[in-house]
């Protein structure tokens, strides 16, 4: 039998991307999986939805919105499976995504988690914002992925269908060990949202583990990386990116590199003021200050025996910021290619 792995979808207020979605996930060719749906307290018909429509679904629900990072945390304490899939409720799958990440996983018991190729639904041949091909991450904690960088996302032309280490996996998608993500006491709920795919993985990567892309497998993602920038999804993603440098970085290199943050952080909301995105300005203010009440509040705690970064996997070891906007380097083989990284 089959290693039994749970694709477990949390879900708020989602039941238009359930109706449509969901079919494709039930057409999953693999001989030993369930699908979960986790509702996060949601106020619209999910609930009557997938008990109608899709009675074979698993339904778990929470009583509070506790966000991505505390949902899923809450949902996978009542899931029993070899490995659980954290899959968003606007993806479409191919139905023979599973089986190349349970071969992958089953490869080497240091493969602590990986993640499909993730391309655009509404554009297919184009590698999607959520993860693309595998998330990395420079020296300055910068997330990109193989396929996209900052808001530039590649067409698939299969330039990155290697099988290959990686920095994160992205939430979007995620296969991972289900008594590893316990034992690394899942997701830091602090975070709500945005992000806490990369620290979690940043922690496995510490505690001895590897992330891998699986491009074999494949799905296609609704995502949100055209939401407008200002509001409160870039107060999570700047606040939140702090946080987690603070947790993993060595103190060696968090002297430094943390007031770099700050002042690169504050460039880019002046930027933002001066192009008339106010919104953009007071949300990256907001998450500084966001940032800082958590530090005073001791709810930032930080990871036992961090590694230098560069030592892990999926590591640019350069500046992003430098190569995307001084070299005008926007895809990720161009920025990577002098670097030995696989």
């Amino acid at each position: 039998m089959k290693p039994l792995v749970s694709i477990v979808i949390l879900n708020y207020n989602g039941a238009g991307y359930l109706a449509k979605f969901m079919p494709s996930v039930l057409a999953t060719q693999y001989e030993n999986f369930e699908v979960v749906v986790a509702d996060n307290a949601s106020s619209d018909n999910s609930i009557e939805l997938v008990k109608e429509k899709f009675p074979s679904v698993k339904i778990i629900t929470n009583s509070t919105n506790e966000g991505f990072a505390g949902g899923y945390n809450w949902a996978l304490k009542k899931v029993e499976a070899d490995y659980y899939v954290l899959l968003n409720s606007d993806v479409s799958v191919d139905p023979y995504w599973i089986k190349p990440m349970v071969d992958l996983l089953e490869s080497a018991s240091t493969i602590g988690a990986c993640q499909p190729k993730i391309l655009s639904y509404t554009a297919p041949a184009t590698f999607e914002y959520a993860g693309a091909c595998g998330g990395w991450i420079d020296t300055l904690g910068y997330p990109f992925s193989r396929g996209r960088v900052f808001d530039v996302c590649e067409k698939d032309e299969k330039q990155y269908d290697e099988v290959a280490p990686i920095f994160w996996a992205t939430g979007a998608c995620m296969m991972i060990r289900s008594k590893l993500f316990h034992e690394m006491n899942g997701f830091d709920a602090n975070f709500f949202a945005h992000q806490e795919e990369i620290d979690l993985c940043w922690r496995m990567q510490i505690a001895g583990y590897q992330i891998y892309a699986c491009p074999a497998s494949k799905v296609f993602h609704v995502g949100a990386g055209t939401l407008p920038r200002g509001g409160r999804k870039v107060f999570l993603n700047f606040r939140n990116n702090l946080m987690m440098l603070t947790k993993n970085l060595p103190l060696s290199e968090l002297i430094w590199k943390l007031p770099l943050r700050f002042a690169l952080d504050a460039i880019s909301a002046f930027k933002g003021l001066l192009s008339g995105d106010s919104d953009f300005f007071f949300a990256i203010a907001k998450a500084h200050f966001g940032y800082l009440g958590y530090c005073l509040s001791g709810r930032i705690k930080r990871t036992k025996g961090p590694k230098p970064l560069q030592s892990l996997g999926g590591v640019y070891h350069g500046s992003l910021v430098f190569e995307y906007f001084i070299k005008n380097k926007h895809f990720f083989s161009k920025i990577v290619s002098k670097q030995v990284h696989y």
